[in-house]
């Protein structure tokens, strides 16, 4: 019935559709952000719980065991920084005085050169950190937030596991019997992708964490491995992450040591890592499971960070991908999967019949 109506009117309840959806993302973001999460955790967990249970552990305590191992593994990581982050603590007085005399000098030359008062300068810095704390999302922020990170996430991924029959039956009975055939394709490839590019950026994570970290202990950056980690964890938000990563040792460089020897150093070792990344590590182990262009990699980045904060920038990549996936197994959504996808056609239906030699002609547009 809707196919007959005019197309204004089409858009026009499809534009209200997305405005509604927003609103309600926006709205319930302190709720949503971890069950998202956990859901990408269940997922990328629930292999390991299958082959417990194929050696006969019980459905409740193998997904027991299978947090367990996953919060012993996030308790190593945080075990081996737990120096790191304690002497960074005991190290803050003295380094935020010294920043302190930076930003004032800082001020002072900008007056001097540029004309811009101290007062204006001020104000700009306390925009930037507004909108910084706004980039961060509500979600830690909040109580509920907290609450959410030690507690509800681990219990989401625990009934994700219990009843992800459950789950999977009601998504094959509220679709048709006709269907069934493409649901069961969209759920395989999901649950493929998502672990695959899961693990795909750990991996690049770990092995981007150990180039920073070596590099700056190479220049002699204090917390090198701490730095060098939080930089790998930047670097998973694509294209974005890796620029705001080398703030971070330029900073402490700054703050640290003398001169702007350092700081040259620290940003030829990040560019020089970040070449390996986008040209070796992430065609060979990231992009080959999720295939989405640049253009909209970014742009989902962007929108994800505006909707949800960081949160939203982390979640946005494996949204799209879902997407691409239900949009190549729906012939009147299969456009759409292709704008999304970094597949690059040679020709399309405006061209004329000579074939890709219109490509070169200067008059095609």
């Amino acid at each position: 019935m809707i196919d007959s109506e005019p197309f204004y009117k089409k858009a026009t309840l499809v534009l209200l559709g997305i405005i509604l959806l927003v609103y309600v993302l926006f709205t319930l973001a302190d709720i949503l952000v971890p069950i998202a999460f956990s859901l990408l955790l269940a997922i990328l967990l629930n292999p390991l719980n299958n082959k417990l249970m194929r050696l006969k552990v019980p459905k409740v305590l193998s997904i027991l065991l299978t947090l367990l191992f996953a919060l012993t593994v996030l308790g190593i990581i945080l075990y081996l920084l737990s120096s790191q982050i304690l002497q960074f603590g005991e190290m803050m007085p003295a380094l935020k005085l010294k920043f302190t005399q930076i930003l004032t000098n800082l001020q002072n030359y900008m007056e001097t050169t540029f004309g811009v008062s101290i007062q204006k300068q001020t104000q700009f810095l306390k925009d930037a950190a507004s909108s910084g704390k706004a980039l961060v999302g509500r979600t830690v922020s909040s109580v509920l937030g907290i609450f959410s990170l030690l507690f509800l996430i681990p219990v989401y991924i625990f009934l994700f596991l219990l009843y992800k029959p459950l789950i999977l039956n009601f998504l094959f009975e509220v679709f048709s019997s006709k269907n069934t055939r493409y649901v069961a394709d969209i759920l395989h490839e999901t649950k493929t992708a998502i672990q695959s590019y899961i693990v795909g950026i750990l991996i690049e994570a770990s092995v981007v964490a150990v180039m920073n970290s070596a590099a700056l202990m190479l220049l002699g950056v204090p917390y090198a491995i701490l730095l060098g980690v939080i930089g790998a964890i930047l670097n998973m938000i694509p294209y974005i992450g890796g620029v705001i990563a080398i703030a971070l040792p330029v900073l402490m460089a700054t703050v640290t040591k003398d001169g702007y020897s350092t700081q040259l150093g620290i940003i030829g070792a990040y560019a020089l890592i970040q070449f390996i990344d986008n040209n070796i590590l992430v065609p060979r182990i990231v992009s080959s499971k999720v295939q989405i262009n640049a253009l909209i990699s970014i742009l989902a980045v962007l929108l994800g960070g505006a909707l949800w904060g960081v949160s939203g920038m982390f979640l946005s990549i494996p949204f799209v991908a879902v997407l691409k996936i239900i949009f190549d197994r729906l012939d009147y959504l299969k456009p759409w999967g292709k704008l999304l996808g970094d597949q690059i056609p040679e020709t399309y239906p405006g061209q004329a019949s000579s074939g890709p030699k219109v490509l070169t002609d200067k008059k095609t547009f």
